[in-house]
């Protein structure tokens, strides 16, 4: 197997291009080419038109979104159990790799179209763990996969980059009603992240199923559980409020589990991606589960519906308590219904004035030292300004000082990064409540930050709605082609941002 590969899914790719020998993310170049085989087996499958194969094209997808998979030998199997499924004699001529379409255009936009599916299948994941699933989703997914296999028109690549966009409001809608279904509508809660005297378990990523499980599970064991990074939107839903050992949100974003995890002590769950490579000092605290894997870190498998937490609980108790890394709360639960709830108040600050644009800073966060950008746009925007946000971009400012407007945060947390849909559905409310034709009328604005694929799901959601003009950064997407870049500029409106003192010019002045 070759030592050099190629991978430009995520932002931080090397030099902004592309990472040929080693992932940022960490994946090795065996991983790197093993994800990128599997992809194109899924799309033989699907080429092939088997039946009865949902979940093992969405748990494919999923498995090779950035910093999900890093286990070669469950990529193998995966690789195998896909090849297994499709008749000996069904052939195909495209080749494996993302540099396997030579014409640049089609590439970036073949790209483009199968980074939205990754992120499209790891919301469907998660609703078919709740037990929730659309059919016409699956078939728009299989179908788009099958077509990238073909040598479509740019015309016909961009025509499909909308309908994925389309599918992807769909799947945040599915999701949204899997979540609220099962555990109740997030509500405005203060979130405490200072730490209590029992052993822990930390459970990080996106899974509700899962945590729910583990909830289940640790009661009267004597260990507290704690949420990591995208998982602390849990405890907005009423339904995880009755577990007296769900104790609070410990450290920040993903990319800061090299030193939080160490400190916390005790054995941590990894649901889905966001996985960093672990260190030594506490590789063998680390379990997996679902699409995600590591080498040498146990992966707790589903056997008929359940999974058995009961190793890391008795770990658990052999384990210190967490070490306090911070106190305070934080306060969130703002998705679509809360607000809905307290809209007559959020409209007459917007009447009278109190608050005179609202800014959406929904995404990632990252390691990038160029993100700091978020934090000091956050404190630069004047006092009227509200920050809707949802997703891990969110660590860069919400534990930050800003205040309120008439007792409404100036940031209000939707939740995790699906939940921009949240977001969404708050904008095209607000833009009925004030008689507007064009939901970019409204005193809204974009500076979202991406990270990886499912972020490219939430942006195709968003330009599919209509929203226009929005920022992307830290930097553009290095599978943009130049002119498939300006297709993006000239029909939405995308931008890159530049730097604070002029981006707050140009975006809230």
């Amino acid at each position: 197997m070759s030592e050099k590969f190629f991978c430009y899914q995520c932002q931080e790719t090397a030099g902004g291009k592309g990472c040929t020998i080693k992932g940022v993310c960490g994946k090795t170049a065996e991983v790197a080419i093993l994800q990128d085989k599997l992809i194109y087996v899924t799309k033989k499958l699907c080429a092939a038109k088997i039946s009865n194969v949902n979940k093992i094209i969405v748990r494919n997808l999923f498995s090779t979104i950035t910093n999900a998979n890093f286990d070669s030998d469950a990529l193998k199997k995966f690789i195998e159990q896909t090849e297994n499924l499709i008749p000996k004699n069904f052939k195909v001529t495209e080749l494996i790799g993302v540099m396997s379409t030579i014409d640049e255009d089609k590439r970036s936009l073949k790209e483009l179209i199968t980074y939205g599916l990754k992120g499209m299948a790891a919301y469907l994941y998660h609703a078919n763990a709740l037990g929730y699933d659309d059919e016409s989703i699956n078939k728009f997914m299989q179908s788009t996969l099958a077509k990238l296999l073909d040598d479509m028109t740019v015309d016909d690549l961009i025509k499909l980059t909308l309908e994925t966009g389309k599918v992807g409001v769909d799947v945040m809608a599915l999701l949204d009603k899997a979540n609220s279904e099962t555990f109740g509508n997030p509500e405005i809660t203060k979130v405490n992240i200072g730490v209590k005297n029992n052993p822990g378990i930390l459970i990080s990523g996106h899974d509700l199923a899962d945590l729910e499980q583990l909830l289940e599970q640790t009661q009267n064991t004597g260990v507290d559980v704690y949420t990591h990074g995208e998982m602390l939107p849990a405890h907005y839903y009423p339904k995880f409020k009755k577990y007296k050992n769900f104790i609070g949100n410990y450290g920040n974003a993903w990319y800061q589990q090299t030193t939080e995890f160490e400190k916390f002590n005790g054995p941590i769950l990894l649901t889905t991606n966001c996985l960093v490579p672990p260190k030594a000092n506490y590789k063998d605290k680390i379990f997996t589960t679902g699409a995600v894997g590591f080498e040498g870190c146990k992966h707790i498998e589903e056997i008929n519906g359940k999974k058995d937490f009961s190793e890391m609980i008795e770990l658990a108790k052999k384990c210190p308590p967490p070490t306090e890394i911070e106190t305070g709360e934080i306060v969130g639960g703002f998705a679509h219904e809360q607000v809905f709830a307290v809209a007559d108040k959020v409209v007459e600050a917007v009447k009278n004035g109190a608050i005179k644009k609202f800014v959406v800073m929904a995404g990632c966060d990252g390691r990038m030292k160029s993100r700091q950008y978020y934090a000091d746009f956050a404190k630069a925007l004047p006092n009227d300004a509200v920050i809707l946000t949802a997703g891990c971009a969110k660590y860069k400012y919400i534990k930050l000082p800003l205040g309120d407007i008439g007792g409404i945060p100036r940031v209000l947390d939707a939740g995790q990064c699906n939940d921009s849909y949240s977001l969404a559905l708050i904008a095209l409310k607000l833009k009925e409540v004030f008689g507007l034709d064009d939901v970019n009328k409204l005193p809204i604005v974009y500076n979202i930050a991406w990270y990886e694929q499912k972020a490219v799901i939430v942006l195709l959601a968003l330009l599919y709605l209509g929203v226009k003009n929005i920022h992307l950064g830290p930097t553009l997407p290095a599978f943009l082609s130049p002119n498939v870049a300006k297709v993006l500029v000239e029909n939405f409106g995308i931008g890159s941002i530049t730097n604070v003192e002029d981006d707050i010019k140009t975006m809230i002045e």
